[in-house]
């Protein structure tokens, strides 16, 4: 017993420690806040807020009427409850939160801290929200850590948003314990890994909206549990890590109207009847996956699908017949499969098809006559196919129709007239069997900029119509044509643009159609003169080389290696002797760019990569080779490359205008509003062209403002692509990860992601073309409270009379400058599945930003 009460004693003592220590509760009372008033002002303390958004937040006013809080009453009994909605939505608020006192506002239904940046966990005082909370969204807050179970005690939740934030770690499977009363739950773009809880979903059974996209660390098959979710109707899995199989279950939900299963790793086939219960559809993606086996039937059961999406898998058999009748269907995209068989009839005038990209599988016979009926179908691309029989008269008879690309088919006969093609951009016809000329009528289509009718049997000459366009692409290399090439044409184009075509002559050809045959004798007899010479000459010189080496025991030739795609006048020597201090013009990750005169007055940019890793010469060379045959209207042409072992230097022509950055930066920034949308178009459409229209798809992956050039009339050209190719991923890597000026510009998702893509760049272009929209350069400067561009135009764009596009333009542009900034917020959202891709965005740009800014022959859509 003695044991027993010297044991308890001092359990005794401390529990009258800590009763001495509590306060009383009439002292607790009056040293916490009370009323809403005082437990608001009690949160807005541990607020750090720069812009003074809640500066209205007075105790000498009504809370209800305080800036972005919103109050409801149930009745009009003077104590009646009151709902309270807290929307603190994009004001840069940060600090430590404190929402002890913030949870204890009677009525608290909503609360938002979205777009805001607080860096911090998720404060546990949360889960003490619970009597009344049924919204919660922390969306892009600067999040990180692991999910807390305590979320699971805020059970009367309707919304949960936690996405694009840096959690990590398990979904907690304790989240289940939300139940049924869940209908949003958005844990998209974080950075959770794991298995996902079979028990996760087993009580969500009122989910309206599932989002767990853009977590690349994911280690999951596709949970079946998912299908037992009888109201889903968004379900957003992309670019997870999911791997196996389409569970059967997901044929049950029945509901759904967007399933995005993208960018994983599942494989298997689809299960059979997919689609036969989905009568609510509207939006399927199973692109870039392994699926494989014929796609069912059912799916054209789906009455309201719009977009059908299944490229890069391996599907197998034809696609299902009934899928090109749906009503209401936009976009085909089944490329880069096994799909076999013939094209349909279309029905005309009631299809409302868009795109049809049929690129890369095995489709045969001819194209269906009625393809041409379709009134809203503007690209038709069904390249690398067995296609075969004539192209249809009638296949522009669509107003919209803009790209077309039938390339390495099997098609035959002339090419016919396409004088009602007035949209046309891009006409991709190569390595087909077309014989007879080339139609003049080409020269009349306004806006026609890509021209590839390669490896065909064409005659003829190349019709002088052609110089009325502004060619960005004209390649009618390996036909058999003739006769003199135009002059403008001449000067516009690479040769191997040209080659493969003897009887061609021109200025720079081997034929320059002014010799007669008496003058090819006399050249003759003088070349068999100069040929014997030339050889007496070389041994001479051979053998004062090898008695010099004798001599000087064989000193070793120079290191620098000199690559030359067009005519320059430089040796490797001279060009290394250029790279001086004072002829810098830029610096960059990978070095400086100089700026080099040469003696026969050209100017040339040199962009001198120092960190370009240990690839052996026939590598680098046979990527610059790649890269250089990248022409376009709007990017640099690359003129060749200097190499030594560990650097690499690559030549680019010089314009006059130096860079978009040295404008956006100069001290006083005035540009019109027709310049700045020539310049996002020209960058957008170039940016496509290495997306889109370039086989294989470059990257760019190091698009900003000081790697797009200026022309004459600010006609844009994009530099600097490509360059991971030349210098090593590992390199590249360390380079850009030392580049702390140009993060901005860089994707939130690229620090973490497996793979670069293509969004990477597309939201590169929304930063340059947020630049354009506001006349400020994308970094910008410490005193404005602000880290990037991005960051500085979401903190205003809910803030009232908050002056965000460029205020030195003129009020007659404001229409096409929203547009333009709603574009740029697409192009930047860290969601990368909700930016657009670069050929959409030059559509948006060329015929909504401000559509009466360009003349129709000025613009260009890409493919």
């Amino acid at each position: 017993m003695a044991a027993a009460a010297a044991t308890s004693l001092p359990l005794f003592l401390l529990v009258s420690t800590l009763i001495a220590a509590s306060p009383s509760p009439s002292s607790a009372a009056a040293a916490e806040p009370q009323t809403p008033q005082d437990l608001l002002l009690d949160f807005k303390a541990s607020l750090h807020d720069p812009t003074g958004a809640l500066s209205s937040w007075s105790p000498s006013t009504p809370y209800c009427n305080w800036a972005h809080v919103s109050c409801t009453s149930a009745t009009a009994a003077a104590n009646a409850t009151v709902t309270v909605s807290l929307s603190l939505d994009g004001l840069g608020l940060s600090g430590e939160l404190s929402v002890s006192s913030l949870c204890r506002v009677p009525g608290l239904a909503e609360l938002s801290l979205a777009s805001n940046g607080f860096n911090q966990t998720i404060p546990l005082e949360l889960a003490r929200c619970g009597a009344s909370l049924i919204s919660l969204n922390l969306s892009a807050g600067a999040f990180w850590g692991p999910l807390p179970e305590q979320l699971a005690t805020l059970a009367s939740l309707v919304s949960l948003d936690l996405s694009r934030n840096s959690f990590e770690g398990q979904v907690p499977a304790g989240l289940a314990a939300l139940g049924s009363t869940l209908e949003v739950l958005d844990l998209g773009s974080n950075r959770l890994s794991g298995v996902l809880h079979p028990a996760l979903f087993g009580n969500l059974t009122g989910l309206h909206f599932l989002d767990l996209s853009g977590n690349q660390f994911m280690e999951s098959e596709l949970p079946p549990e998912i299908g037992r979710m009888s109201s889903l109707r968004w379900l957003f899995l992309q670019g997870s890590g999911f791997t196996g199989v389409i569970p059967d279950s997901f044929l049950g939900l029945e509901q759904l109207q967007v399933l995005d299963l993208s960018m994983n790793s599942l494989t298997g086939a689809v299960p059979p009847g997919f689609g036969l219960k989905f009568q609510k559809l509207m939006t399927l993606d199973l692109s870039q996956n392994g699926l494989s086996g014929p796609f069912p039937e059912e799916i054209a059961k789906c009455s309201m699908l719009q977009r059908f999406e299944v490229h890069e898998n391996g599907f197998t058999g034809e696609l299902p017949g009934g899928l090109w009748s749906l009503p209401d269907l936009r976009v085909i995209r089944a490329q880069s499969n096994q799909f076999t068989g013939r094209l349909p009839e279309f029905s005309g005038g009631q299809s409302r098809l868009e795109q049809i990209q049929l690129d890369n599988n095995s489709f045969s016979g001819v194209i269906p006559q009625s393809i041409g009926q379709v009134r809203t179908l503007y690209r038709f691309s069904a390249s690398l196919n067995e296609l075969n029989g004539s192209l249809p008269d009638n296949i522009c008879d669509s107003p919209a129709m803009s790209i077309m690309n039938l390339s390495r088919n099997s098609l035959s006969g002339t090419i016919p007239e396409l004088k009602s093609c007035k949209r046309l951009v891009s006409l991709y016809l190569a390595g087909n069997g077309f014989t007879g000329p080339i139609p003049a009528s080409l020269g009349d289509l306004p806006v026609l900029t890509y021209i590839d009718l390669s490896s065909n049997n064409l005659t003829g000459g190349i019709p002088t119509e052609l110089q009325n366009l502004k060619l960005a692409l004209l390649n009618v290399s390996y036909n058999q044509l003739s006769g003199r090439v135009p002059p403008a044409l001449v000067s516009e184009l690479p040769a191997v643009f040209l080659q493969g075509n003897p009887g061609l002559c021109g200025p720079g050809l081997p034929n320059d159609c002014d010799g007669t045959w008496r003058k090819h004798r006399g050249l003759a007899l003088a070349a068999t003169v100069a040929s014997f010479l030339t050889g007496v000459a070389l041994l001479a010189v051979g053998a004062f080389a090898v008695c010099k080496r004798l001599l000087h025991g064989g000193e070793p030739s120079s290191p620098w290696k000199l690559v030359l795609f067009h005519p320059v006048k430089i040796t490797g020597e001279e060009l290394i002797a250029g790279f001086r201090d004072k002829s810098v013009i830029g610096r960059g990750a990978f070095g400086k760019v100089y700026l080099i005169e040469l003696q026969d007055g050209q100017s040339i940019a040199v962009k001198r990569l120092v960190n370009s890793g240990r690839l052996p010469f026939r590598a680098v060379k046979n990527e610059m080779k790649a890269l250089a045959k990248v022409r376009h209207r709007n990017i640099a042409k690359m003129l060749g490359f200097c190499y030594s072992e560990g650097e690499v230097s690559i030549i680019y022509d010089y314009l006059q205008m130096g860079s978009l950055q040295d404008l956006i930066c100069a001290p006083k920034f005035t540009m019109g509003w027709k310049d700045r949308v020539r310049i996002a178009t020209g960058v957008a459409q170039g940016l496509a062209h290495l997306h889109h229209d370039h086989t294989p798809q470059v990257l760019h992956r190091d698009l900003k403002a000081s790697n797009v050039l200026l022309g004459d009339e600010f006609e844009p050209r994009i530099t600097g692509f490509g360059i991971d190719r030349v210098v090593g991923e590992m390199a590249y890597q360390t380079s850009m990860a030392s580049d702390l000026n140009y993060k901005c510009y860089m994707a939130p998702e690229q620090s973490c992601a497996k793979n670069p893509t293509h969004l990477m760049d597309v939201y590169s272009f929304g930063v340059i073309l947020l630049e354009l929209v506001t006349g400020k350069p994308a970094e910008q400067p410490a005193s404005d409270d602000s880290v990037d561009i991005v960051r500085w135009v979401r903190r205003r764009i809910n803030l009232a009379d908050s002056q965000i596009l460029d205020p030195s333009i003129s009020r007659t542009a404001q229409q096409g400058m929203q547009a333009a900034l709603e574009l740029a917020l697409r192009c930047t959202s860290v969601m990368p599945d909700q930016r657009p891709a670069m050929d959409e965005v030059v559509r948006s740009l060329c015929f909504s930003v401000h559509p009466q800014t360009l003349l129709p022959t000025e613009i260009a859509l890409e493919p």
